[in-house]
């Protein structure tokens, strides 16, 4: 396969691969970072790019895809009214916080330790939709501003870590507190744009000067990646929204816990070497 050949059939993966994500981000309320981070990490690795940065440049591109994404499946779901000002000003400011703190502590973590942070926490999410853990810990917290916003500012750093948009966690936390799941999943989308924008500049800072990243990089965000992927992620974010809204709250945890526990047995079977 010729340079040429190969690039095309790369990057054309990497659209692709944002089709997908725009998908999975309107409709299950997630930002599709949890897709689009693995295609990244594989594409980048027979690109030829140092191991050492491999994840941090998935998890930031993902993060800065996230941003236009996040925007066109929170409208979708706002033209729905499932997005719920009141949880929004209770999250937003300090996942915002805690995202961009995330970006900036990326810069310490060497790619081991963000392959584990990544693995562990997609099977952690995977478990807690089949065995609702998060629920039975949460059940005695009441449904209080301090719980909200001590939960934004867990999820924002672990979700900037991730380059996800945190829907996967914020979703089955809205719902341990009560809420319904469409209106989990349509704030999640808005709450991936407060998630993506901070966190996305957290690496643009950590990542700027560091050796190893490709040309055509701003700090970690690797732009002809985020081109790549942003154009099919916005396109497709409307559909995944309107799927959404003609299932049923039951029909919609259901597609949830199938497509986490996908991510979290390819997880499992990459820690293993599988």
């Amino acid at each position: 396969m010729d340079f040429l050949t190969s690039l095309l059939v790369e990057y054309g993966a990497l659209g692709l691969a944002g089709v997908a994500a725009g998908i999975i981000a309107g409709l299950l309320g997630v930002g599709g970072g949890i897709v689009m981070v693995p295609v990244m990490s594989v594409i980048f690795a027979a690109q030829g790019m140092e191991e050492a940065v491999i994840l941090h440049v998935a998890v930031a591109t993902s993060l800065a895809v996230i941003v236009p994404t996040g925007l066109s499946s929170a409208l979708a779901h706002h033209r729905k009214g499932a997005v719920s000002g009141e949880l929004l000003k209770l999250w937003a400011p300090s996942m915002v916080a805690a995202s961009f703190l995330g970006g900036i502590s990326a810069g310490f973590y060497s790619s081991l330790v963000m392959r584990l942070i990544f693995g562990v926490m997609a099977i952690l999410i995977a478990v807690n939709s089949v065995v609702p853990i998060q629920k039975k810990l949460m059940a005695h917290l009441s449904d209080s501003a301090k719980t909200h916003r001590i939960s934004a500012a867990v999820i924002g750093y672990i979700s900037s870590l991730m380059g996800i948009g945190g829907g996967s966690l914020s979703v089955p936390t809205m719902a341990a507190l009560g809420r319904k799941v469409h209106q989990a999943v349509g704030t999640s989308s808005a709450l991936g744009v407060f998630i993506a924008v901070p966190g996305a500049l957290g690496f643009v800072l950590s990542g700027w000067g560091v050796g190893g990243v490709p040309n055509y990089a701003l700090g970690y965000i690797y732009l002809p990646a985020f081109l790549a992927l942003a154009v099919g992620a916005i396109l497709f974010a409307p559909l995944g929204a309107a799927i959404a809204h003609k299932l049923s709250g039951e029909w919609l945890k259901r597609v949830l816990t199938i497509y986490l526990l996908i991510v979290g047995v390819r997880m499992i079977l990459k820690a293993i070497g599988g």
